[in-house]
């Protein structure tokens, strides 16, 4: 243990610069360790150490040409890793999922009703403007503006004034308790922007992140060269980082085998042991709140029926797709967003499975006949196609008749999600249970694709979350959420059939830390920051 111990400590000597490689070495022999192992710890040691420079590329299989540089319209994958290559949040959830200050360097509050954040003095957009307050509250400003169509107004309704106390502090009044708030701003959409006579220009993209962007291409790629007055230490170690827009899977895998880019995410679950084998290319698997949804719009008939929804949330083998689709790098949903890898998971809630009885039951009570459309595409998700067939399959065996509907990859997410009746979909899920319940699932969120509003289940389920919210009594709260995803399972629009794990393909010449984020796919969605080539 004391050897294990001083090697340990040498280690961490070499990689801080207080000794160099040959010191290392010695020190290691004197311990005991024979020569070729020395070495290679010393060069294990060595690579570990994050080290300037080199183009980092990165495939994602998220992107559309409707994309924008507005943070209020960012909705996949290629987007928020865009925002997080050029912006700061005033939090953010680190690579070991706990929740720290980013450009607040401090964050308070005596009720969880008023919030104190203090700023970091110093820092600078891009354009060379310092960072104040005012930024803060314009930035905000632009996502509850009464005309905007931000998708993070739904998080700032409780918001009901922002106020600087000085340059440096800004204070949020709440109209009721939230002890969740500080996760709140760390969303991928409140980056904050710099301000000019009140206002941002969302469109510009300039912020106090780690790269500065050069070149933007909807549905194509973005590219960002190093800040080179980046005020995080120790971060943000490439001289460029390209995010490139490759939605094919097999696409996307086929370039990082060739050599063209150094990461991808999305990998298919079908084609992950091949992929392994090949010997310069490593499997990072991380799991957490990633779900794949079948949302069903209330206000698209015949979705609006209550015995519809239940008939298909029980006309589905959800084993079969975890078998299938994920091929076992998942598990099983139970028809709402909140993960077993969360607090205020509730496990005692029934398990859902395929009733044959009970889905006719409630179809024949439906009084529906016919086709329903489900739409779908691998855009949504690796897969989707193939679950939505599996989805008719099983229901046929229920006198259900399912229509697959096959729908481009390109504009998927602005002509088809959050419009058609039904259709594919994914969540990468939120830290909190109010965050997710308040990005997907409250009224007022422009996110809501369920257009779960007006039952009278999803109206209980609205004050509910207001409550749940003030409720500091961590025991009150939990049967609060408890019941809130009864709710959404038994009377929502949302078919949530399983929770899936990220997994990433990653050149072997790529280094991060032994931590790596699960709250979004590539660390967080800041594998650029965070990690480097060794």
């Amino acid at each position: 243990m004391k050897k294990k111990l001083f090697l340990k400590q040498q280690a961490d000597r070499l990689t801080n610069g207080q000794i160099d490689r040959r010191q290392f070495i010695m020190s290691a022999m004197a311990a005991g360790v024979v020569l070729p192992t020395a070495m290679s710890m010393a060069d294990k040691a060595m690579a570990a150490t994050p080290k300037k420079g080199g183009t980092l590329r990165i495939g994602s299989g998220h992107g559309s040409t409707t994309d924008s540089m507005d943070p209020g319209t960012y909705e996949n994958g290629f987007s928020l890793g865009m925002g997080f290559m050029y912006g700061n949040c005033l939090t953010e959830v680190s690579n070991t999922g706990e929740l720290i200050p980013e450009l607040a360097e401090s964050f308070e509050s005596a009720d969880a009703k008023t919030w104190v954040f203090k700023l970091r003095k110093g820092v600078e957009f891009h354009n060379g403007k310092t960072l104040t307050a005012e930024d803060v509250i314009a930035t905000y400003a632009h996502h509850r503006g009464e005309e905007s169509k931000s998708a993070a107004k739904g998080l700032l309704t409780a918001v009901t004034d922002i106020r600087a106390d000085g340059d440096d502090t800004v204070v949020f009044e709440l109209s009721a308790p939230n002890a969740d708030f500080p996760y709140i701003v760390s969303d991928y959409h409140l980056i904050i922007l710099p301000s000019k006579d009140g206002k941002v220009d969302p469109l510009a993209g300039i912020g106090t992140g780690g790269y500065v962007i050069q070149t933007f291409e909807p549905g194509v790629k973005v590219i960002g060269t190093r800040n080179p007055n980046y005020w995080k230490e120790g971060r943000a170690h490439f001289d460029e980082v390209q995010i490139l827009s490759i939605v094919d899977v097999t696409a996307r895998q086929n370039a990082l085998m060739g050599g063209d880019v150094d990461l991808i995410d999305r990998v298919d679950p079908k084609t992950v042991n091949l992929l392994g084998r090949n010997p310069a290319i490593d499997i990072l698997e991380t799991t957490g709140t990633l779900h794949y949804t079948f949302p069903m719009r209330l206000d698209v008939p015949p979705f609006d029926n209550y015995d519809l929804r239940m008939a298909l949330k029980l006309a589905v083998k959800r084993q079969e797709l975890v078998d299938k689709i994920l091929l076992g790098h998942g598990a099983l949903g139970n028809d709402h967003p909140i993960s077993p890898a969360t607090s205020f998971y509730a496990p005692d809630i029934p398990q859902r499975e395929f009733d044959r009885d009970k889905a006719m039951h409630h179809y024949k009570k439906s009084g529906h006949s016919g086709k329903i459309q489900l739409s779908t595409s691998d855009a949504a998700f690796a897969g989707a196609v193939d679950a939505a067939q599996l989805i008719a399959a099983s229901a046929a065996e229920c006198g259900i008749e399912i229509e697959v509907v096959r729908e481009p990859k390109d504009g998927y997410w602005s002509n088809v999600w959050n419009k058609k009746g039904w259709c594919a979909c994914y969540w990468g899920g939120r830290p909190t249970a109010d965050w997710m319940f308040s990005a997907a699932y409250v009224a007022d969120t422009e996110w809501n694709d369920t257009a779960w509003k007006d039952t009278p289940a999803a109206k209980e389920f609205n004050d509910l979350v207001v409550k749940a919210r003030a409720e500091l009594d961590n025991a009150k709260r939990a049967a609060m959420y408890k019941r809130c995803q009864e709710l959404i399972r038994d009377d929502g629009g949302a078919l949530v059939p399983m929770f899936a794990n990220y997994i990433m393909g990653v050149s072997k010449k790529l280094m991060h830390d032994d931590a790596v984020a699960a709250n979004w796919e590539l660390d967080g969605g800041k594998a650029h920051e965070r990690w480097w080539f060794g």
